[in-house]
């Protein structure tokens, strides 16, 4: 019978303070177990692996399988390679034994590559400008929405700017956000220019006094290069009326695509100024590892994580409750 070997791992809800108070621990236990339920697919894909691996004696084959379940998880093989190179560097010095000690310092390696950053966004002088961008279907719309109720539920005002005037479909798809939030939506006709419809919006938001502005933004023109001339070109307008803006511009990536959108990541990130990601549809894919790779390869932090279609369903990310949830 497999050995149940998930006692291995301390859990974010037994490592917290216990001073902590009570209901901010019960929200940290709420966004552990459904960070849990949501990675299910990466756990159960990462034990079969790696109970040999934990429980064996350290020899190559160990480093070996080690290697192949963090890379079928999507670590990426750089990643993997150095976070391995590190155990078996401080194995070989008598540093490390095998099972929990392993388990527990393979953890610490994971998280602390995967943190980049506080993964806060700051509220500044209002508005607050956050253009969101990203490749058509990575979610960069729903995310607008959910990202809308974050704000929303800690008492914020929010007015989102459908910018996306390439896709009618995106247009529609930020009203029906804007009404399952309760937030407005400032819009043009599709095919509109971007950057007036993005005047508009922060010129209103700044009369009003709003806290965020949330920008959605076309993930595809006719060509890279238009796209990315649009997209300089709204960040000028958007300096014009609020000075520093945008604030934060947040790259969207598809989960489920894994080490396939980091190319995709890199050209936007040297192409719009990405300050920080946020990784959707985390909630369908047994690829959960290249959050590690994500912020190890791009230099950026993890800002928020998407686990279902609900308009809750936008996690903040914390680097070690994430590693965590991935083997416990």
């Amino acid at each position: 019978m497999a050995r149940d070997w998930s006692d291995l791992f301390i859990t974010g809800e037994a490592a917290r303070d216990e001073s902590e108070p009570a209901a901010a621990a019960e929200r940290r236990r709420g966004v552990f177990r459904r960070l849990r339920e949501n990675l299910s697919k990466t756990r159960q894909a990462l034990r079969g692996e790696l109970q040999a691996t934990l429980w064996g004696t350290f020899d190559e084959h160990t480093w070996e399988r080690l290697e192949e379940a963090l890379i079928m998880a999507d670590v990426g093989a750089s990643t993997t390679a150095s976070v391995v190179a590190r155990l078996e560097a401080e194995a070989a010095e008598g540093d490390l034994a095998g099972g929990e000690e392993l388990s527990g310092r393979l953890i610490e390696l994971l998280a602390e590559t995967a943190r980049v950053g506080d993964g806060r966004i700051d509220v500044r002088p209002s508005p607050t400008v956050i253009m969101a961008v990203g490749v058509n279907g990575t979610g960069k719309t729903t995310t607008i929405g959910k990202l809308a109720q974050v704000f929303r539920a800690q008492g914020k005002t929010v007015l989102l700017c459908a910018a996306d005037t390439f896709s009618a479909a995106a247009i529609e798809q930020l009203e029906i956000w804007g009404q399952r939030t309760g937030t407005e939506v400032i819009k043009t006709k599709a095919g509109g220019d971007p950057s007036a419809v993005l005047f508009d919006a922060l010129q209103s938001a700044t009369a009003r006094k709003t806290d965020y502005v949330i920008v959605d933004t076309a993930g595809r023109l006719h060509t890279k290069q238009n796209l990315m001339l649009e997209l300089e070109k709204m960040r000028r307008t958007a300096q014009r009326i609020v000075p520093g803006a945008p604030h934060e511009t947040l790259l969207v990536m598809d989960a489920t695509t894994g080490q396939n959108g980091l190319q995709q990541a890199r050209q936007f990130t040297q192409s719009s100024g990405v300050t920080g990601i946020v990784l959707a549809k985390l909630d369908g894919t047994a690829k959960g590892g290249v959050v590690v790779a994500i912020s190890r390869e791009l230099g950026l932090p993890v800002r928020y994580v998407g686990v279902g279609e609900k308009a809750g369903d936008l996690l903040p990310f914390d680097a070690k409750e994430f590693v965590e949830s991935l083997f416990a």
